[in-house]
């Protein structure tokens, strides 16, 4: 295989940590996984793997259609639960436990001693992931890799990974122009630019600590209390007539804490939220565009590096787009950012 515009980037990138994830099922997440990894193989790149969730398996948990394995190489390191080894199409090494448990029993760190298919599944808490990162580099990996899971984003966040491969195709429903727009909103909460260094200054202790963090138009203190973002809307309603200036939220903005954000944006003009990262909010594309248009604006305390998109054009549910069409049709809408199909690119 000749060395892919994908692989490369990864390489420019520096990247050590590396994750993977899907706009949805089915749009060519595990395809472009194999695609890095076996780029890695044929680089002799020192690889680790591991799962938010589980991946590898031979049919779609919820819709019960083929997948396409997981495909290690000779030498890779994979973080998995003890239960998916018996399933393992390739011989395995136990290098050591983890310490870590699972559903699937405990993780472990094995090598890979054949080219095949392996089914993974990893921790599902940030905490355990950063661990078993750090247990893979440990063991020599110069770059760890991490497969997304429907639903869950917290793997991108830039306090696990570097970067970032978002994988998008037809199964999002819809014509080329529908999976461009949807995937174009997806990137731009994930691509959420970083704040300005005096503000990340002054938002470091609640990011440090946790809870909630409120100053003034002049920077003083309103509000710093380690309470949970869950609740925290109605402390920051009775702030309306303060002259907010900046809100810090360390933890996720669902809808009732956005709501109380907007409702201090109409009485405080040019009002900042600062977000963890744009895993942590947990609003649509029409949210962040209606909050500008109130002179607000919402940046990251740290900002997740997009590496790459890539395209899948079959979905299971029916109905395909021309793989080159798409192709050109989102690297036309998406000039910012690496896209490619991985499949194409192998052809």
């Amino acid at each position: 295989m000749a060395q892919s515009t994908l692989w490369e980037r990864v390489c420019a990138d520096g990247l050590t940590t590396l994750a993977v994830m899907g706009m949805t099922k089915n749009t060519g997440k595990t395809v472009t996984l194999n695609h890095v990894m076996a780029s890695a193989a044929q680089s002799a790149v020192a690889l680790g793997v591991t799962s938010i969730g589980r991946d590898g398996e031979e049919r779609d948990q919820v819709f019960s259609f083929p997948k396409p394995p997981v495909k290690v190489w000779p030498g890779t390191l994979v973080a998995t639960a003890r239960d998916t080894l018996v399933r393992a199409k390739v011989r395995t090494q136990v290098v050591c436990s983890t310490g870590l448990g699972s559903p699937m029993g405990e993780i472990v760190i094995v090598r890979a001693l054949d080219a095949g298919d392996m089914e993974i599944a990893g921790a599902s808490r940030s905490t355990d992931l950063i661990a078993l990162i750090r247990q893979l580099k440990q063991c020599g990996c110069t770059l760890v890799i991490l497969d997304g899971a429907l639903g869950r984003s917290h793997h991108a966040s830039p306090a696990i990974a570097d970067g970032v491969i978002l994988a998008t195709g037809a199964a999002i429903g819809g014509g080329i122009p529908d999976v461009i727009r949807k995937t174009r909103d997806r990137l731009a909460i994930l691509g959420i630019a970083q704040a300005p260094s005096d503000l990340v200054a002054r938002c470091d202790a609640v990011f440090s600590s946790g809870g909630v963090g409120v100053w003034d138009r002049n920077g003083n203190v309103l509000l710093k209390e380690q309470i949970p973002t869950l609740t925290a809307a109605s402390r920051l309603i009775a702030l309306v007539d303060h002259g907010v200036g900046t809100i810090a939220v360390s933890g996720a903005v669902g809808r009732s804490l956005w709501r109380a954000v907007q409702a201090l944006a109409e009485h405080n003009a040019q009002l900042t939220l600062v977000v963890a990262d744009g895993t942590r909010l947990f609003v649509d594309q029409m949210d962040l565009t209606a909050f500008a248009q109130q002179g607000g604006t919402v940046a990251a305390y740290c900002g997740i590096r997009i590496t790459a998109v890539t395209l899948n054009p079959f979905s299971p549910m029916g109905g395909h787009f021309e793989a080159r069409e798409f192709l050109e049709a989102a690297r036309s809408a998406l000039p910012e950012y690496d896209v490619s199909d991985v499949v194409l690119a192998e052809i």
